[in-house]
């Protein structure tokens, strides 16, 4: 189905962060957006206020009648929907087009030069980053962003003359083979989703996969420490990348005060003094690939510098909410034991003599029974853990799994415990903490507000 001939869209499953933003997209085209949910969320009912038609309920009488002409109807799901959902087989058994997300954003690939970011980690920040950059500067550009941009409220940005469209690629069921990138970043290949791949071969043979479908006269920026080989077309420009060393790296880094700047080294042009927004030790690395990616496509060196000066973050992905002397809590999404990782070594190098408790919430029963071990070792690093149940998602429990995989393995002499969820909030009461963070891509991020209640409350009774 060509874009021209849509006057309708409906999603199964449209509050995912990433559905959200193919549906404002829609919305603002003026075609009729509407879809299912399972649950009312802050996401879906702001749809609701923008023009979308949710309902809650799997029931084919509640689709509404302009969704229902198979030829001007595209109908968008997500792969988290089963096959049996009632609208689902609905479309299905009346010849409705039926595509992915990814399936939607490789079209616009084709109609927009895509920039687009792949990576088990690293991909979300980068690409708002990367956006942010764009959208500030001469070259504009619209964006499909995997979070929500601390910057502009959203995980969506529209330029109406910009021809770019930046792009968060997701390798979860290979949905990022439907896009045909102008130009890619890849952030990291640390094996995930081993139950959809199998095997962590599989996986990288998937990211290799990805770099063919780069189209010539682009380039691929690839993180130069990465064990996966990459396979670009004749006439696709390789270049790598990180932190210390690579084509594009970072120079002179100053950490002090709060505050973190470096020198962006380019082959295209040297640009001094990069003071960021969002001043993490993770970002540095993330920022040279961002720079990388808005630079080859033509962002000057005052762009590159103002684009990162005033980058903002991304919600849950380092989400400072309470930041001075007395207490840090911070929200984080990272969910992989690598994801982890840095989130420990990032906060260990900004408060190097303070204690650091995270309360982690495991994503994932496979992840779980797949990477124990990791998450022991990455969790490792700080100095106090707290464990609640795991948060099964998609999945039905695997005897035998649970936290204690990672609680047993935990360092000899690490502070240690295991809660309920549902106990966390209590738990924060009774205990004081220096800096605190909540890690998952659970639900128990809904909490956060309130634990930065109770904290702010603690504050105010010690004056």
């Amino acid at each position: 189905m060509e874009l021209k001939d849509i006057k309708s869209v409906y999603f199964v499953g449209a509050g995912g962060i990433g559905m959200s933003a193919i549906a404002r997209y829609f919305l603002h085209k003026g075609l009729v957006v509407a879809g299912y949910d399972k649950t009312p969320s802050e996401l879906t009912h702001q749809l609701e206020k923008e023009g979308m038609m949710i309902h809650y309920e799997e029931n084919v009488n509640l689709i509404p009648e302009a969704c229902r002409q198979p030829l001007t109807t595209l109908v968008v799901y997500t792969p988290a929907i089963p096959s049996t959902h009632a609208e689902l087989k609905y479309f299905h058994d009346n010849n409705f087009v039926i595509e992915k997300r990814a399936q939607v954003l490789g079209t616009l690939t084709r109609t927009h030069k895509g920039l687009c970011f792949a990576g088990t980690h690293g991909k979300t920040t980068t690409s708002t980053m990367c956006a942010h950059i764009m959208h500030q500067s001469h070259l504009d550009c619209n964006a499909f962003l995997g979070g929500i941009s601390k910057n502009y409220g959203t995980n969506y940005i529209l330029s109406t003359h910009s021809d770019y469209v930046v792009i968060e690629a997701d390798e979860f069921d290979r949905s990022f083979h439907w896009l045909r990138p102008w130009m890619s970043v890849i952030t990291s290949t640390d094996p995930d989703h081993l139950d959809i791949y199998g095997t962590k071969e599989a996986y990288l043979e998937s990211f290799r996969h990805y770099t063919e479908l780069i189209q010539p006269g682009g380039a691929l920026i690839i993180h130069k420490d990465l064990e996966m080989k990459q396979h670009v077309q004749e006439g696709v420009k390789v270049y790598n990348y990180s932190r210390e060393g690579g084509d594009f790296h970072a120079e002179n880094i100053q950490i002090k005060n709060g505050t973190i700047t470096f020198d962006f080294i380019s082959p295209i042009e040297i640009v001094k003094n990069v003071e960021l927004g969002q001043p993490i030790p993770i970002n540095i690395e993330n920022g040279v690939a961002a720079m990388a990616m808005a630079q080859l496509n033509g962002c000057t060196a005052e762009e590159l510098r103002e684009g990162m000066r005033t980058y903002g973050g991304v919600d849950r992905r380092f989400d400072f909410k309470i930041k001075n002397d007395r207490h840090v809590f911070l929200s984080d999404y990272g969910h992989h034991p690598k994801e982890i990782l840095q989130s420990a070594k990032s906060l260990k190098e900004l408060y190097s003599d303070r204690k650091i408790t995270a309360i982690f919430q495991p994503h994932l029963y496979t992840r779980t029974r797949d990477f124990y071990k990791d998450f022991a070792d990455a969790l490792s690093h700080f100095d106090e853990v707290i464990l609640t149940e795991i948060y099964p998602a998609r999945e039905q429990p695997i005897e035998g799994v649970t936290s204690k995989l990672i609680y047993d393995n935990l360092r000899p002499n690490i502070e240690k415990k295991m809660i309920q969820k549902d106990d966390v909030l209590n738990f924060v009461k009774a205990h004081d903490f220096d800096v605190l963070v909540v890690l998952g891509a659970g639900n128990l991020d809904n909490y956060v507000p309130e634990i930065a209640e109770i904290i702010k409350a603690k504050e105010q009774k010690l004056g």
